[in-house]
């Protein structure tokens, strides 16, 4: 009774650890008290000032809105496709979004640029499996999954032609990095464009988490219920879309966040979205920042995060296989 009546309290106290852990730990290690005193305007000295708001701050702002945003995805796509193996990158929006940065690295353009082309390169891809899915007939879920994995096919060998044809010097390097995810690159500049893209894109899911839960029941049960499958569907999709390119735009393919996350949070809560949504969004921002940590401080050579979120996502991926296979 007590776990119910206080469901998001061990999320939120897992949050607030972690976002203290990341401004302990690195390369430059910091006290507690250093980070509580930097934190709440007390003095401190010019290094550890330095290092918890021009170092540490922007990285773990953005990681917050990156975690929760990947998570949230996914937990919206694994609830409107009725799919347990459903992840943020299924519609094609992250293999778009990378092969805009690779083509605006191979072409020599700048930090802003490269991050805008693959935002919009992102939304593109997903564009495309939307015309396709509205112009063909038959069951509107399943032509959604076989256009998306097209369009995923096909931007993903276009990355390979663009690493290809790459200096590999110079710019092959840096597209290889891009693509192994990582949040070194990050600038404060980034913030607040993150922050207001990835909040815009949350607030319609968070308005209509109840009718998520009524779309679990099934299409014909939630259209008998009142609910507009269709148009929430498209909603949720354009919310979700706009989160991952936004993401991948900024740190590159982080994979499995939306499908792990997302399967922790039901294990814990059960399937209703008003409880799932904000706990995935607690606890999807903890798993970015806590794998973040370990990439900065494992090795004195930064770790890319997608190396690390795939060698835990993937045993928990087969995990899931294995667990779906034994209730058929």
């Amino acid at each position: 009774m007590k776990l119910r009546r206080h469901w998001l309290f061990p999320f939120a106290l897992i949050f607030i650890v972690s976002i203290l852990l990341s401004f302990q730990l690195g390369r430059y290690s910091l006290s507690p008290l250093t980070v509580l005193k930097g934190l709440f305007g007390f003095s401190v000295s010019p290094q550890a000032k330095s290092i918890i708001f021009s170092l540490r701050m922007p990285r773990i702002v953005i990681s917050l809105f990156i975690g929760a945003g990947l998570a949230l995805a996914g937990l919206v796509y694994q609830g409107i496709f009725q799919n347990p193996m459903v992840s943020p990158d299924m519609l094609g929006s992250t293999s778009g979004a990378g092969f805009g940065a690779a083509l605006a690295i191979l072409l020599g353009m700048n930090y802003f640029t490269i991050t805008v082309t693959s935002f919009l390169f992102g939304l593109f891809a997903v564009a495309i499996v939307l015309l396709i899915a509205r112009n063909v007939k038959g069951n509107p879920t399943l032509t959604l999954v076989l256009a998306g994995m097209m369009v995923s096919s096909v931007f993903s060998a276009l990355i390979s032609f663009v690493k290809l044809i790459a200096d590999p010097e110079e710019s092959l390097p840096q597209i290889t990095y891009f693509l192994m995810g990582s949040m070194s690159s990050v600038r404060s500049e980034d913030i607040l464009p993150t922050a207001i893209l990835i909040t815009l894109a949350t607030i319609p899911i968070v308005i209509f988490r109840w009718r998520l839960n009524v779309m679990t029941q099934g299409e014909e049960e939630a259209k008998a219920l009142g609910v507009n499958t269709k148009a929430l569907r498209y909603v949720c999709i354009i919310s979700a879309t706009v989160i991952t390119a936004t993401a991948t735009s900024l740190c590159g393919m982080i994979s499995y966040v939306g499908l792990v996350i997302p399967h922790l949070v039901r294990m814990v809560l059960g399937c209703d979205y008003r409880r799932t949504v904000p706990a995935s969004i607690l606890l999807g921002s903890s798993f970015i920042l806590l794998v973040d940590t370990v990439s900065r401080t494992l090795t004195t050579v930064e770790l890319p995060l997608g190396i690390l979120t795939s060698l835990i996502g993937a045993p928990f991926f087969l995990y899931l296989i294995i667990r779906e296979g034994r209730k058929i």
